[in-house]
This record gives structure tokens, C-alpha cells and sequence, in this order.
């Protein structure tokens, strides 16, 4: 059974935002759902509960980038001037 950290009931207000409405989170739920700015959510409808769900993605992997690539695909070498300081080709 995996451990779920739990917090005292919190409020909060629905406000609205443009066309939409918008509920705050409160930082220490943020925490403990290790959220913070920017971060994408599943929002999921139970009932009349909604739940809020971080979506954790995979990190980006060299390899299946380079997967990607074809001769199609490739650019050409870049020039960037002269070599400067220490540099050498």
C-alpha cells in the first residue's frame, strides 16, 4: 500500500478567469503533490468530486530522439566563425 501524506480539510474559492474558473491551490497541497507553476494536471470528474491529478511525463531521451532523425531530416553543418581562445577543430 503506497504511503499518502495527508493534510488538515482546506477551503478555498473558485474565482473566475476569462471564460473559465480557477481554484487556487494552496501551497501546501502543491507540495504535497509536488506541483508548482506551469506544471500540466488531469483533471478527472468523480461523482461530483473533482480530482486533480499531476501528469508525470518520462524524461527525454537521447536515444529515441535521435530515433527521429533520417537523411530527410538532417540540416546541414552551421558555420560559427573561427575558432576563438582554446578551441580547436
Amino acid at each position: 500500500m503506497v504511503s499518502v501524506k495527508t493534510v488538515k480539510r482546506m477551503e478555498s474559492c473558485i474565482r473566475k478567469w476569462g471564460n473559465s474558473l480557477a481554484l487556487r491551490i494552496p501551497q501546501t497541497l502543491a507540495r504535497q503533490m509536488n506541483v508548482q507553476v506551469d506544471c500540466r494536471v488531469s483533471l478527472t470528474l468523480h461523482g461530483a468530486n473533482l480530482i486533480v491529478s499531476p501528469i508525470r511525463r518520462p524524461p527525454v531521451r537521447l536515444e529515441d530522439l535521435l530515433e527521429g532523425v533520417r537523411t530527410h531530416n538532417r540540416h546541414a553543418e552551421s558555420a560559427t566563425g573561427a575558432a576563438y581562445g582554446e578551441e580547436s577543430w
